[in-house]
């Protein structure tokens, strides 16, 4: 998060917090806060598990073109081969 408040210069989130702390209350700012913070690390979580199940997919599919590389790697070095073979003869 620390990224985000690159974009924000100290003015600007004393702006923030003053019409937050307005229209919310200082009782309410922690309950918000609190949130706010579920709702990120929920976001995070589901990001997160996105993710995993991309990259298993993804290695998935990896193995299953390995293997159909390697299948036609040996089929035509069998047919380079046979071919070579027959000219030599």
């Amino acid at each position: 998060m620390g990224h985000i408040l690159l974009f924000f210069s100290g003015g600007e989130i004393m702006v923030v917090v003053f019409f937050a702390l307005l229209f919310f209350g200082a009782d309410a700012i922690p309950g918000l806060a609190r949130t706010i913070g579920k709702g990120m690390r929920e976001f995070n979580k589901a990001t997160a598990d996105l993710k995993s199940e991309f990259e298993q997919h993804t290695a998935d599919i990896k193995e299953d073109f390995t293997k159909l590389s390697d299948k036609l790697e040996k089929g035509t070095s069998d047919v380079k081969r046979k071919i070579e073979d027959e000219l030599k003869d």
